[in-house]
């Protein structure tokens, strides 16, 4: 399910900003050179290394001013207004103290709040980050203004496709799927001359060096020896200079932390902030997945008014409860009008989808169902894994009453006396080849 995205109000401008998780622990992530809320979730790995975050603390997101969801400015901020921005979203949130993770360029910034506002900072950590991004005297190892250059032209001539993926994601530079993700997500997080290249321009000029002795809270500093984006020695350079900061040294080949080493990073981070380290996965189970949504939802709401709409949405959501107990479903997850659960087997899965979708018929209420069945992670009391990507993707190609499910799910449910009508083969948003869907007939 998609965190709500809401807006704070930063001196007139507006900031969007999602929350998941309800840990003690507030842990405010700010993201590289771009970001897009609504588009993070897209992205199989982006969301699975946000959940991983939010099993351990109360896990803030947020788009910077000119960016993704929030407002667009005629002239991108300074660190300073940056700050503002994000003091502006933890006042929204009611979080007095956070720890904050800026990876990439977002780590500067996070380390000039520490240093500012130590009172409200309860931890430091800079992933893939750096303190000055271009080379200078006694930092030789920053970006020369010829590569800047170089990465300038690419913005102006190929933006719309998968700018800066070679160097960001060479693990995945050759899978197709998740080139054309990175290219949609950069489309929505920015336009090329107006967000993009300025952003960078300006991330070119930034230069924290002389305030890294005046960060005083506990702060954890993480980058890959293999890193083409940026070189591992600006890391390198911070832990010396920032008092008592714990450096980590990680092998994987991505700049993007959400990739090859998305599971140290999560863990290390937990450790860090909690002093324990728990598996990503405890295990990993087959399972089919349940998927429902109310068709219709926001047109619904509109007409009824809130009052009527909460009323409504209560009778429906114990509708699915009592169908859901009656047909030995496991509730994972609920976010508005849409449920995800799990069943040990998929014959009981489809029909506790078709008897939710009689359940909440009388209301005046039409549902669209997906099933799959898979391997999932099973990560504390939460499921997660492609599996229920996969089942989550199915449920949104569903007509209004409509229960879709995949090829697994069908062939698995030979001779339980249920039967299908081929739907084609489909594209899945973000899952990589077609597949193949059936209707339940009814």
């Amino acid at each position: 399910m998609t965190p709500e995205t809401r807006y704070a109000s930063s001196g007139g401008v507006s900031i969007a900003y999602q929350v998941l998780g309800d840990a003690a622990l507030d842990l405010v992530v700010v993201p590289g050179w771009l970001s897009n809320l609504e588009a993070t979730w897209e992205d199989p790995d982006r969301d699975a290394f946000y959940r991983r975050l939010a099993q351990f603390s109360r896990l803030i997101l947020f788009d910077k001013r000119g960016t993704g969801l929030s407002d667009r400015v005629a002239e991108l901020p300074s660190l300073e207004v940056r700050m503002d921005d994000v003091r502006a979203v933890l006042d929204a949130v009611g979080s007095q103290r956070a720890a904050l993770c800026g990876w990439s360029e977002g780590g500067p910034m996070c380390a000039l709040y520490a240093a500012t506002y130590p009172q409200r900072t309860s931890a430091l950590i800079m992933v893939g980050s750096y303190p000055r991004m271009m080379a200078a005297p006694g930092y030789e190892f920053g970006r020369t203004q010829e590569q800047l250059d170089a990465l300038l032209v690419e913005i102006e001539h190929d933006w719309g496709g998968p700018v800066g993926i070679d160097l960001r994601a060479p693990s995945r530079s050759g899978d197709e799927a998740f080139r054309q993700r990175w290219a949609r997500f950069l489309r929505m997080s920015a336009s090329p001359a107006a967000a993009a290249a300025a952003l960078l321009r300006m991330n070119a000029q930034v230069d924290i060096r002389d305030l890294l002795p005046s960060i005083l809270v506990p702060t954890l500093i993480l980058h890959s020896a293999n890193d083409r984006a940026l070189r591992v020695e600006g890391s390198r350079y911070m832990a010396e200079r920032i008092p008592r900061a714990k450096y980590i040294e990680l092998q994987g080949i991505d700049h993007l932390p959400y990739l090859s080493d998305s599971e140290a990073i999560t863990g290390a981070i937990e450790e860090f902030l909690t002093g324990m380290r728990h598996h990503e996965v405890d295990d990993r189970v087959l399972a089919s997945v349940l998927f429902t949504d109310i068709v219709g939802a926001t047109e619904t709401a509109a007409s009824l008014g809130d009052k009527g709409w909460r009323d409504l949405l209560s009778r429906h959501h114990e509708a699915v409860r009592h169908e859901l107990q009656r047909f030995r479903g496991r509730e994972i997850d609920t976010a508005g009008d849409g449920f995800f659960a799990a069943f040990d087997g998929p014959a009981r899965a489809v029909r506790c989808a078709c008897a939710i979708g009689d359940a909440v018929r009388p209301l005046g209420l039409a549902l669209r169902a997906g099933v799959h069945t898979g391997e999932c992670e099973v990560i504390g009391d939460k499921f997660g894994g492609i599996a229920v990507h996969i089942g989550a993707r199915i449920a949104a190609c569903a007509s209004a009453g409509e229960v879709l499910v995949s090829r697994m799910v069908k062939d698995l449910v030979s001779g339980s006396g249920l039967s299908f009508l081929d739907r084609g083969q489909v594209s899945l948003k973000g899952i990589p080849g077609q597949w193949q869907l059936f209707a339940v007939e009814r």
